[in-house]
């Protein structure tokens, strides 16, 4: 027997989850967005351009956090929700030191209106050149 109320899937466009996992899962009407990054289709990173012939690297986490958003937000869409929807955000920084960045950006997207939200310090992610990482909860009733 199928329960109609639980469903879990990719999204098309966005790069393939790292390991056995979904971007997102239904379950009645609350969706769970899986920890979502800058990381683009072509597995390239949003906020991480190489800045000189030398390949020198810039990290940017206001970059990084919008893409991440954006990301987030993509995924909603193709549930029929959208960043409105959001009821609770959990962030992975890898420094403390970018929390400044990542308020800025964080609130052009959201104001106190917005989702709860926990923000916390991580040792590393999964690419040396992430700099945050984001897991999301949305309310959406089906139909």
């Amino acid at each position: 027997m199928t329960d109609d109320s639980s469903s879990a899937r990719l999204i098309e466009g966005k790069p393939k989850p790292r390991g056995a996992y979904p971007h997102v899962k239904r379950a009645g009407d609350f969706l769970f967005v899986s920890g979502t990054t800058a990381r683009r289709k072509d597995n390239t990173i949003a906020g991480a351009e190489e800045s000189d012939e030398m390949g020198t690297r810039v990290l940017d986490i206001r970059a990084q956090t919008r893409a991440v958003i954006e990301n987030i937000g993509d995924i909603l869409a193709a549930e029929g929700a959208g960043l409105e929807d959001l009821v609770e955000i959990t962030t992975y920084l890898v420094n403390m030191n970018d929390f400044g960045g990542y308020n800025a950006a964080y609130a052009e997207y959201f104001d106190y209106s917005g989702p709860t939200r926990a923000t916390v310090a991580v040792h590393q992610l999964a690419h040396p050149h992430l700099l945050v990482e984001m897991k999301a909860i949305a309310f959406k009733p089906r139909g």
